[in-house]
């Protein structure tokens, strides 16, 4: 049998751990009296925060309220909303065909800000082309990590690779989502896991470039703070629910 290319970074210093609390830390949040009759009022918040926390680590922060009154028509944070609606609707998708999801993400996010024909179309280079096919292939049974750690890889990937023009990092995002989505870990969106990144600005800049270093640190240091960003996400969640609790 061919050798799990993914299972190593497990064996990496505390990762395991990492991802062990990471799960507890979110299977606890899912135990909110708010989603049992509230779930799909607290999924819409999830979706709305994580597009404004998306687009801010895009370089284009806004207000989540102005957001929620639908007065920000900025085309990055647009972008981001639309990627956030999709990805329910991509869930099948996205395991039989990644890069055709990644294209349909793409056209969601940079419309309007990348030409038309540009739209769901990586950029032409070869090595781009080798590496978004090596991505593909782990996404479609490749792998049988946890899905938290594919998602932190595909995360990482995309965000380094920078595969499509405009907003290729709203589309990194999204698909790191999609892949909780899609594994089961988190099948009706209720983890806004970009609202601990956006909260870990610094750390997450930083850790996406150590795993753009391919070493071992490297990879520890991303994983770490992906499994960091779920916590914190955890508690985003567990506060939605209370506010929303509140609010009935």
């Amino acid at each position: 049998m061919t050798a799990d290319p993914l299972a190593p970074l497990l064996d990496l210093a505390d990762v395991a751990d990492a991802v062990a609390r990471a799960r507890a830390r979110f299977d606890q949040a899912l135990g909110h009296r708010a989603l049992r009759r509230h779930g799909g009022q607290v999924a819409a918040e999830v979706g709305l925060r994580s597009a404004v926390a998306s687009a801010g680590l895009e370089g284009r922060p806004h207000e989540r309220e102005a957001v929620r009154a639908g007065t920000v028509t900025e085309p990055v944070l647009q972008g981001a909303l639309r990627v956030a609606g999709a990805l329910p609707g991509l869930t099948d998708l996205w395991p039989r065909a990644p890069r055709q999801a990644l294209a349909k993400l793409h056209v969601l996010a940079a419309r309007d800000i990348v030409d038309q024909p540009d739209l769901g179309r990586p950029v032409d280079d070869p090595v781009v082309a080798a590496r978004l096919d090596a991505l593909a292939a782990l996404v479609a049974g490749g792998t049988k990590v946890t899905p938290m750690v594919l998602a932190a890889v595909v995360h990482g990937e995309l965000l380094n690779l920078r595969p499509f023009a405009g907003p290729s990092s709203v589309v990194a995002r999204g698909a790191a989502r999609l892949v909780l989505l899609a594994s089961g870990v988190d099948p009706r969106g209720l983890l806004p896991v970009d609202v601990g990144h956006r909260e870990r600005e610094p750390e997450y800049v930083g850790a996406a470039g150590a795993f753009a270093t391919g070493t071992p640190d490297g990879l520890r240091s991303w994983l770490r703070h992906y499994m960091s960003a779920v916590e914190v996400g955890a508690e985003q969640l567990t506060a939605i629910g209370d506010e929303v609790l509140a609010a009935a």
